[in-house]
């Protein structure tokens, strides 16, 4: 198995990114995996608590501020999330693909009438 590099969702105090190394299988994935799952749902659920904060007529100056900022901080960690799971997509070995330049759109390893 070989080892692969994640973004954790989670920094350090200073603010910088946590990365871990490794197969991807181990108590500190499954940690992030389950941190990450908490981190979606609760975006779920501020979801809802702002709309219902903007469909108020009488919510105050304050409160929209305070749901902005929870919206900030939420977004923040699903951007990690997105971040990270890319970053892991992006690791597996794509197929190179060979885009000729000469302008011929016959590609001799495709069967006839096939669509590339």
């Amino acid at each position: 198995m070989t080892n692969q590099t994640r973004l954790l969702p989670w920094a350090t105090l200073e603010g910088n990114p946590c990365v871990l190394v490794g197969p991807g299988t181990g108590f500190m994935s499954r940690m992030a995996d389950n941190i990450e799952s908490v981190q979606l749902g609760m975006a779920s659920d501020l979801l809802g608590h702002v709309a219902d904060t903007l469909a108020d007529p009488k919510a105050t100056r304050e409160e929209l501020r305070f749901v902005t900022a929870r919206l900030t901080e939420s977004l923040r960690e699903i951007h990690r999330i997105a971040e990270s799971r890319g970053d892991r997509l992006s690791s597996f070995d794509h197929p190179d693909v060979d885009d000729s330049e000469d302008g011929d759109d016959d590609d001799p390893q495709l069967p006839a009438g096939a669509f590339g």
